[in-house]
């Protein structure tokens, strides 16, 4: 999906058990303030936070340049269409890599491409790892390439990283183009979420036809796996990487899994740790609500298109397409469900909210297509890149295990929408997405960080995808993760705060660890 919208999706176990289912300027060292941690059965008693202690193990060296079996070549011209200017003059290549389905129906068989990318003039690979419902991981490395410090690419190369059934690494294509449409254009402010749960019954139903034991492969488990792999044939003992939201998890996973193995990593954004959906997601709507409240006071500041009040313009545009819906130049329909998906989408980089607030404009003006514009990679299925909905549904379905009764839904729903206007109806159709499916095997995945070199993690104050409350939540699981912060609204602080960007150039270059608790201003 789109860099901000967060929807969870299940695979099933079989054909059979599925049939039945789907009936900026210098930092600053401050407090470190860390709230207790979330579980199911409700969050735990407040706790001080523990006195910041050195990690054990001690933060590895730079592993010298090994033998790389990697046959880097120009990226092909579907690659290059889909970088900026800037990106394409850094010279970047790619390559695939070949890796292991491992379908719980086939362990350790059938093979796997896996899309990379390189770029930057460094000896020491540094993998990037996105969300899997943004930017490819290819695409984001390079356009990231072109707002780091100079010395971190001339230490380091960013080797980008298509997640299995992503981008170019054999993309998931299971849902019908009239399915995704249906999923997004559903309005928020419905009161029964019986037409979603049908729609997402129709996809779980089309893709368990379609990819048969590939389903069940696509999940942060197996993506890890990939990584150690890339790891391997890049010629290096440990990996080096920078985690954007939910691919900071795949990190996390990939750190458990293979300790030994993990080198300087930085998690830009975490998600919140807690296997409870309705956890998530609302800490994702409250995250949500604050970005859009940093976007206003920066439209007021700069006397935007919207006025003097941004958020009554989004609210009037909204109540205008539900009683008459735009139609684009290409025949799509931008409705309030389109509209609020394409909204939070664009809250994620604030570099954009200049445009953002002029496409909303326009759409209140009658004009659609710009703001429509922005939930275009979810849907649109093309031979050089797919939609981003379908990976995202499989992949993110698979880690999770919440599945909720419809009349709960509708409770739940009816109470976000109070409690968060703008976006609680959107955050509470992503906890639809997943009851049509089943649970899968595999216990929910959970991070413990044990005998791992230090980590940064990175939060941001208004985060509409990782927010900061469970960005902290999911750092206090992990003994040796030292949290420094970005006092800024968005989805990504490294390539937007020069403060962020230098601490973590010093952590992966120099091999210095910041100070627990040091601030970044917005």
């Amino acid at each position: 999906m789109g860099t901000g919208s967060r929807w969870r999706t299940l695979p099933l176990a079989t054909i059979a058990l599925v049939t039945a289912v789907l009936i900026t300027s210098a930092c600053t060292a401050g407090p470190s303030n860390r709230p207790a941690m979330v579980v199911n059965d409700g969050p735990l008693a407040p706790q001080a936070p523990p006195s910041p202690t050195p990690s054990a193990t001690p933060l590895p060296p730079l592993d010298p340049p090994g033998r790389s079996m990697i046959n880097w070549t120009d990226c092909d011209d579907s690659m290059k269409a889909r970088l900026t200017t800037a990106a394409q003059a850094l010279g970047p290549q790619c390559a695939r890599v070949p890796s292991v389905l491992d379908s719980p129906s086939l362990p350790g068989r059938g093979p796997l491409r896996i899309n990379v990318l390189k770029v930057g003039t460094g000896t020491v690979p540094l993998v990037v790892v996105n969300d899997i419902d943004g930017q490819s991981g290819a695409v984001r490395a390079a356009e990231l390439a072109t707002s780091l410090p100079a010395d971190l690419l001339k230490t380091f190369y960013l080797v980008g990283v298509d997640r299995r059934g992503s981008g170019g690494s054999e993309a998931v294509r299971c849902v019908p183009d009239d399915i995704r449409t249906e999923m997004i254009s559903i309005d928020p402010a419905a009161p029964d979420m019986e037409d979603l749960l049908d729609s997402v019954r129709k996809a779980g139903q089309q893709c368990v036809v379609t990819l048969e034991n590939r389903l069940y492969a696509m999940d942060t488990w197996r993506t890890s796996a990939d990584l150690d792999r890339i790891r391997e044939v890049l010629g290096v003992q440990h990996l080096n990487a920078i985690g954007f939201g939910e691919g900071s998890r795949v990190l996390g996973v990939y750190a458990d899994r293979y300790p030994e193995r993990v080198g300087r990593m930085v998690y830009d954004g975490l998600p919140d740790p807690s296997d409870d959906t309705l956890v998530t997601m609302e800490g994702e709507a409250t995250g949500a609500e604050a970005a859009f409240g940093e976007f206003a006071k920066d439209c007021v500041a700069r006397k935007c298109s919207l006025g003097t009040d941004p958020k009554q313009a989004f609210l009037d545009l909204l109540n205008q397409l539900r009683t008459t819906p735009l139609t684009t130049t290409d025949s799509s329909r931008l409705t309030a469900g389109v509209a609020a998906r394409a909204v939070l989408i664009g809250l994620s980089d604030r570099r954009n909210w200049p445009m953002l607030a002029d496409h909303i404009a326009l759409a209140k003006s009658g004009q659609g297509d710009q703001l429509f514009s922005w939930v275009k990679p979810m849907l649109l299925d093309t031979r050089d890149q797919p939609a981003s909905l379908d990976i995202a549904l499989v992949t993110e379905c698979n880690d999770t295990k919440t599945r909720l009764a419809l009349e709960r839904l509708n409770a739940t729903a009816k109470d976000w929408r109070t409690r968060y206007p703008l976006f609680g109806g959107v955050m509470a159709e992503g906890l639809v997405l997943c009851s049509a499916w089943s649970v899968a095997a595999r216990p929910p995945l959970s991070l413990s960080g044990r005998g791992l070199p230090p980590l940064v993690v990175i939060t941001t104050a208004a985060d509409p995808v990782t927010p900061e409350a469970g960005t902290q939540r999911a750092a206090q699981q992990l003994p040796s993760a030292v949290m420094i912060s970005w006092q800024g609204a968005g989805h990504g602080s490294i390539q937007n705060s020069s403060c962020v960007a230098d601490t973590a150039k010093t952590f992966l270059v120099d091999g210095k660890v910041p100070a627990a608790g040091t601030a970044c201003p917005p």
